[in-house]
């Protein structure tokens, strides 16, 4: 059973502010991105595809001199903690069953090694997921940050997404 659909957390203003930040097109893509490669993981989709959608919800902007600097932001970014929490709490906030908003902060959490100490991990499969579904869609230069689509296209990417998600859940029930 969903207790959240794609749908509620797009709409809900944490999101619209943070993950706009980040770039919504972005993260629509590894939503997507992250729900496909589920199934061969065997990950649960619904999982996966907020977890996607999500993962770039602690994005701070690094700049110097009014560009991006990269190395800023590899030297001193936190957004995967940031993130992690902040996800957690929007996720709870909107009535998500309780183990699945941890499991789905800790696959943002896990999904890029910036904040990470030098060491060997083990990733999950669900934090696998959205590691290689973010790496798929990622661009030279971070540019796939800045991908702009209209807000009508996004509302139909996700609620197309949504469907995908409810069929495979139909399908399981039956």
């Amino acid at each position: 059973m969903r207790h959240v659909r794609l749908l509620d957390i797009y709409k809900h203003q944490i999101t619209q502010k943070y993950v706009r930040r980040s770039g919504m097109a972005h993260a629509i893509s590894v939503a997507y991105h992250a729900f496909h490669l589920a199934k061969e993981h065997n990950v649960n989709p619904d999982w996966a595809a907020k977890a996607g959608f999500l993962h770039d919800i602690g994005h701070y902007k690094w700049y110097r001199d009014g560009e991006w600097d990269y190395q800023l932001y590899r030297d001193y970014d936190i957004h995967p903690i940031k993130g992690a929490e902040r996800a957690h709490k929007l996720l709870v906030r909107l009535g998500e069953d309780k183990q699945a908003a941890k499991e789905i902060a800790h696959a943002i959490l896990f999904h890029t090694d910036s904040v990470l100490p030098n060491g060997d991990y083990t990733l999950n499969n669900l934090q696998k997921v959205v590691h290689l579904a973010d790496e798929k869609d990622k661009k030279p230069g971070d540019s796939h940050h800045y991908l702009k689509v209209d807000r009508k296209k996004e509302l139909i990417l996700i609620e197309k997404l949504d469907e995908k998600i409810d069929l495979l859940y139909e399908k399981n029930e039956n």
